[in-house]
């Protein structure tokens, strides 16, 4: 009877042997500056690991004998982590982008698409540019044809076709690549442009001129008279608080 399962204890893929885990009589051990120390026992390699104070990694578990290194486990896998990472950086060229086209396409959509292309060949992805002709526009195919060759002309700086395009039933299908990055033209579409930068340092300028344009403002000069100020009433400076008092000449004493 067959198992849908491995067993509990079968070891996983990426199962790495450490010190008294790994199974070979004989090994061959590589030191900590990667010299080569030779072939010895295991109890032999297993002693030397401990005086340094470090552990016994397999890291050829096939090669006859398996090769050992001598170095700290947490190091190990740090290591091997960081190559993972950037191994999975240059893995863009597998992933495939599709790009649709028709025969009557309009030409702000064409360059819209084809825009999207050079970023996708730039970023190291392939591009699968496809066309598919509807109703009468079989009756035409010469129409969408020129569609997908002149979009293989555009991208011609960022990427080439693996094949000529192909007719598969009703659509027409062509694989681009990316080009090499030094054989690559820089991408259009990333980073200022020149132009903009000559508009900004004109309307910096003009900004300038502007403000050097605007007037001074004008000082007071140091003999100019005084503004004249409000002179009080007799009332005020009798400590009357009314400018004009009806009984200010009223005599009280007179009977």
């Amino acid at each position: 009877m067959s198992r849908p399962f491995p067993p509990r204890h079968f070891p996983p893929r990426d199962f790495t042997r450490v010190n008294n885990k790994i199974r070979a009589r004989e090994v061959r051990v590589i030191g900590e500056s990667q010299q080569q120390l030779g072939v010895m026992s295991l109890n032999e390699a297993l002693t030397m690991a401990r005086q340094r104070g470090v552990d016994l990694v397999e890291i050829a578990a096939t090669a006859n004998p398996p090769v050992c290194r001598l170095v700290d486990y947490g190091k190990f896998r740090y290591e091997q982590a960081k190559k993972d990472k950037e191994s999975k950086k240059h893995q863009h060229a597998n992933r495939v982008k599709e790009i649709q086209l028709s025969a009557n396409i309009d030409p702000h959509d064409f360059g819209v698409k084809l825009t999207h292309a050079i970023d996708f060949l730039c970023e190291d992805m392939k591009v699968k540019v496809t066309l598919r002709f509807r109703g009468r526009e079989m009756a035409h195919q010469e129409f969408g044809f020129g569609q997908v060759t002149r979009f293989i002309k555009e991208v011609a700086p960022f990427g080439h076709p693996d094949a000529p395009p192909k007719l598969i039933g009703k659509g027409l299908n062509v694989m681009i690549s990316p080009l090499p990055r030094t054989k690559r033209a820089p991408n259009p579409n990333q980073g200022p442009k020149a132009t903009d930068m000559e508009d900004d340092g004109a309307s910096e300028e003009s900004d300038d001129t502007e403000e050097a344009q605007q007037p001074a403002p004008v000082q007071a000069a140091p003999n100019a008279k005084p503004q004249k100020t409000r002179v009080p009433t007799d009332a005020a400076e009798n400590g009357n608080s009314f400018g004009q008092n009806p009984f200010a000449q009223l005599d009280l004493n007179k009977k």
